[in-house]
């Protein structure tokens, strides 16, 4: 599967745009904040109905303009696929696929299926378990319609029990919290299932990855963390009830799930350096690339942005040939430097595109 053509009306910086890409490899060249960033971010939308970078939709709207338009061509299984996008102050997101509107965004997740690698990702390291948790339910909803329903479902219900435990000061009916706690566990446990097993078969992958990247300069680790790895879940609500009406909210669930980086046995965030963070982050989001294409029925398209920053020659060089074998399909690439990118393609016996980007416009180079 692959992209064929990108239309934008509106969207971020760019007034208008229309361009027709290459199957394989396109480079987008240009200076800081001139807009190479929003067009990967525009793919991004089509995929997974939502930016990457701006979860409020009417922010990704032109400065000044009422609305947005994101259009794109794709190339799956022998036939061709119109996905639109429409982006309206004061009024709901509209996706359409073939010129039918989706009754529900959910069931277009996974058609268009995506890999991004940004220097947003730092955030998996830096930030808290909140971030590690989206990474999870990004791609395991990609190839897994049920996950995604759980997902929607346990958060409803999980809100419910929340305003529950808040406004009932007096006390709360034991009866009616289990009824919140079955459905929890109902949607709950199927979750916790699906990434112990997304991360239990990553996590080779993520290593192998690793140590090319790397030379076999480190060793590292990826690990699952939740509650119900060593805990029945019904026993962990029922236990944590007291505790949860004194501090107002459920303290025990998979909305407490982590996943743990190390580094040579250590927490990456405390002892890596910015090289070996972001080899560990770019190897980590490859291995995800690997696993959503062995699972799913298409080849992802994968969205590499500013990614050689903080590399030696010798880690993007590595980089770079893997991600150039037919196995990875398509590919988007940013990078301010148009020398380094021609001297790495020019080595690299696959048809690619370079674009020249300025500000809100974009030009073919080659």
């Amino acid at each position: 599967m692959y992209l064929r053509t990108l239309s934008l009306l509106n969207f971020k910086n760019y007034e208008e745009a229309d361009i027709n890409v290459s199957p394989k490899i396109n480079c987008f060249i240009g200076e800081n904040g001139v807009g190479k960033t929003n067009l990967l971010d525009a793919i991004h939308y089509l995929a997974l109905c939502k930016s990457n970078f701006n979860s409020v939709d009417t922010q990704n709207i032109r400065h000044e303009e009422e609305f947005a338009v994101i259009q794109g061509q794709f190339h799956r299984k022998g036939k061709e696929e119109a996905i639109y996008c429409s982006i309206r102050k004061n009024k709901k997101k509209q996706f359409k696929r073939n010129k039918k509107d989706y009754q529900r965004l959910a069931e277009h997740i996974g058609l268009i299926p995506v890999v991004m690698i940004s220097p947003s990702d730092y955030i998996l390291i830096q930030g808290g378990s909140e971030e590690r948790r989206k990474l999870m339910n990004a791609v395991i909803s990609q190839y897994d319609r049920n996950y995604l329903e759980n997902i929607i479902s346990y958060n409803r219900v999980l809100t419910q029990r929340n305003k529950l435990l808040k406004e009932s000061r007096a006390g709360i009916n034991g009866d009616v919290l289990e009824v919140f706690e079955d459905q929890l566990v109902r949607y709950g446990v199927p979750v916790f299932e699906a990434r112990k097993e997304f991360i239990d078969k990553l996590t080779p992958v993520f290593q192998k990855y690793y140590q090319h990247v790397s030379g076999m300069k480190e060793s590292v680790r990826l690990s699952y963390s939740s509650q119900l790895e060593e805990n029945d879940f019904v026993t962990l609500l029922r236990d944590s009830r007291e505790k949860d009406r004194i501090v107002q909210f459920t303290t025990t669930g998979i909305h407490k799930d982590d996943i743990q980086m190390e580094l040579e046995g250590y927490p990456l965030k405390k002892i890596g350096s910015q090289g070996q963070q972001k080899t560990y982050l770019v190897a980590l989001k490859l291995a995800e690339f690997e696993f959503m294409r062995d699972t799913m029925e298409n080849t992802p398209i994968l969205l590499l942005d500013d990614i050689f920053d903080k590399l030696d020659a010798f880690r993007v060089k590595q980089i770079i040939q893997l991600v150039a074998d037919n196995s990875f399909g398509q590919i988007f690439i940013t990078d301010t430097n148009e020398s380094r990118t021609i001297d790495i393609l020019k080595d690299i016996p696959v048809e690619h595109s370079i674009f020249e980007i300025s500000t809100g416009a974009v030009q073919l180079k080659q």
